[in-house]
């Protein structure tokens, strides 16, 4: 081989090396695509898969939690109106409407925003925790505003990925960008597993510093939200609502026994274990639900 092909070979060689070491290219959507869209962060640098047809019940049919719903519906207009707003965690009691509260509020901002800012919903997968420095370094060139949406967050012994998360809600230097909010519903208040965080007081040297690390990663949300287990009352509401709702033809005191024996049977009163027996009593009246 002549120094002229040894050359090229050479050239050739620290071409590719720089190419794979080189950032990707920016990632583009059509923000028009659907009101909400799924992070999907294979193959590199990942993509948008579009929503067209959000799983999700209209806001007033969530019942119970009155206080959570006002605040963090306050919070999402504030936000989509260009204002200052904070991450929200919602935490506490399982089928409480968490996760359905947080879309059906992105829907009611989003008939509201403006449309050369258009509030859009982004899911992501708590598995992929880790790759949302690469998905806000997209997401901020963009002229919409970003509602991310992580469902069931938590963390686990050895778990690391919870440093990327507080690295993205932090900012780092540059900050947050401003079009992006972090919302996430989890069972535990601080993410991590009570257990996990009674073991670190018990054998670090400085247990308060050991503790802070993990525990204040809530701390990230400026605004936390409680769910918890649903009254008697609070239940029955719930099924009242969504009785009269979709015009369930059913006879109340009946519609109330036949409510409590679903509960008892279940051991739960809980706005999942309410829209469990209303899919079952409109099963049986035949009757569509259609939201």
């Amino acid at each position: 081989m002549n120094d002229n092909s040894a050359m090229t070979t050479e050239l050739v060689a620290i071409r590719e090396a720089l190419e794979r070491l080189a950032p990707a290219p920016p990632m583009a959507f059509d923000l028009s695509a659907a009101p909400a869209f799924v992070w999907q962060p294979d193959p590199f640098p990942g993509w948008l898969e579009p929503v067209e047809q959000v799983a999700r019940v209209p806001i007033g049919l969530i019942r119970g939690v009155d206080a959570s719903r006002d605040r963090l519906l306050d919070n999402t207009r504030r936000f989509a109106a260009g204002l200052p707003a904070n991450n929200a965690l919602l935490w506490g009691a399982r089928g409480m409407g968490k996760s359905s509260l947080v879309k059906a509020v992105h829907a009611e901002c989003a008939d509201q925003a403006d449309a050369a800012s258009p509030l859009k919903l982004v899911e992501i997968n708590r598995d992929d925790i880790e790759t949302l420095p690469r998905l806000l370094g997209t997401l901020k060139k963009s002229p919409a505003r970003f509602i991310l949406f992580c469902d069931d967050l938590s963390f686990d012994r050895d778990d690391t990925s919870y440093k990327s998360l507080k690295a993205a809600l932090d900012g780092g230097i540059e900050g947050r960008p401003e079009n992006v909010l972090f919302y996430a519903t989890s069972n535990r208040r601080h993410l991590l597993p009570r257990d996990m965080i009674d073991n670190e007081r018990a054998t670090a040297i400085n247990p308060g510093e050991a503790v802070e690390e993990k525990v204040s990663l809530s701390d990230r949300f400026g605004l936390w939200l409680g769910f918890h287990k649903s009254s008697q009352d609070d239940y029955l509401e719930m099924i009242s609502g969504y009785a009269d709702y979709f015009s369930l033809q059913i006879e109340s005191n009946e519609l109330r026994r036949r409510a409590l024996q679903w509960a008892a049977e279940r051991g739960s009163r809980s706005g999942r274990t309410a829209w469990q027996f209303i899919q079952d009593m409109a099963g049986e009246l035949g009757h569509r639900l259609d939201t």
